[in-house]
């Protein structure tokens, strides 16, 4: 099964090579999620990180010709979009907005994403591990933003994405 997906990828990404957006459009959707986690990890903030990543794939779109297969178009995908998230870190450093927002708890953007987990995975019926997971991946997240962006980027790709040392360099 995983040799017929890599055949669908490459033709896909041939396709989209050729100029064919519905092709485009099908990498997209399969790595949209994936694209959207890294970008999060890195940044930190749900609404910019997905403004991120939407520029992350207009921008491999435009580049989708220099892919040449050095590396999976997954690798190739996730440096374009932890690239353009490093980038947008350091302007942030160098130009700090604040927010004149006030935000509720109607307005946390993760509070419907984690009743929708809820329910999806079934934790319904276990509410303390499910609590437990939430506070361990918020006590993650607060740990990567710590870390110093290259460090992060690693972190990130290699050991939450799970890519090799040789694909995030080849990227």
């Amino acid at each position: 099964m995983a040799k017929r997906m890599r055949d669908d990828e490459a033709s896909l990404i041939d396709r989209s090579q050729r100029g064919d957006v519905n092709a485009f459009n099908e990498l997209v959707l399969h790595y949209q999620q994936t694209t959207y986690g890294v970008v999060y990890r890195m940044i930190g903030d749900a609404d910019i990180a997905a403004d991120v990543t939407q520029d992350a794939f207009i921008a491999a779109f435009r580049a989708i010709q220099s892919f040449h297969g050095g590396s999976s178009f997954r690798a190739w995908l996730l440096r374009i979009a932890s690239n353009m998230a490093c980038d947008h870190w350091r302007r942030t450093q160098r130009h700090p907005v604040e927010s004149l927002e006030v935000l509720t708890d109607e307005d946390e953007p993760h509070a419907a994403s984690a009743l929708s987990a809820l329910v999806e995975t079934g934790q319904e019926a276990n509410p303390e591990a499910y609590v437990l997971s939430q506070e361990l991946q918020e006590l993650i997240q607060r740990g990567l933003q710590e870390l110093p962006l290259d460090q992060r980027v690693a972190v990130v790709l290699c050991d939450i994405e799970g890519l090799s040392y040789e694909e995030i360099s080849l990227t």
